[in-house]
């Protein structure tokens, strides 16, 4: 039981994945602090607010009698942040990781050669082919010359 759970820690995989969460909580961190305290408020200055949590609310009444409100500019934000962080991952990790894997497929040897797709009029033969194979196996009884009204 042990050993299993051993192997299964000790697997690439899974190191790779505790290292990839650390690593993204803590650019997490740095963007959302970089997005709160220089964009929030860049872009709350057009909107007349100290930053976007505080503009774009829309205050709507409720069925109490009371009122609610919709923070939209705290969505954007949210939206922004996610952008930002998203963003500095594929720049920082997934960029440099695909240029590795290709590095060493290539001194592996392993070339992918690309596959060859058909044309779009290749596609178009296969298909009326196809159409006709179907039209000439199908029972003239059921065959019908016309094409049917809604």
């Amino acid at each position: 039981m042990v050993t299993g759970f051993k192997e299964f820690i000790l697997r690439g995989n899974v190191i790779d994945l505790a290292v990839a969460v650390v690593i993204g909580a803590a650019f997490t961190a740095i963007v959302n602090v970089l997005v709160s305290a220089l964009i929030n408020p860049l872009i709350g200055l057009f909107f007349a607010a100290d930053s976007l949590d505080t503009a774009l609310q829309v205050m709507v009444p409720t069925l109490a009698g009371g009122t609610s409100t919709f923070s939209f500019g705290a969505i954007l934000g949210a939206i922004i942040s996610f952008l930002a962080v998203a963003l500095v991952v594929y720049f920082v990790f997934v960029v440099p990781m695909n240029k590795m894997r290709d590095r060493a497929a290539v001194k592996a040897g392993v070339v992918e050669e690309p596959e060859d797709l058909p044309s779009e009029a290749e596609l178009l033969i296969q298909i009326r082919d196809l159409l006709q194979n179907q039209a000439s196996t199908q029972p003239a009884a059921t065959r019908s010359t016309r094409l049917p009204r809604d």
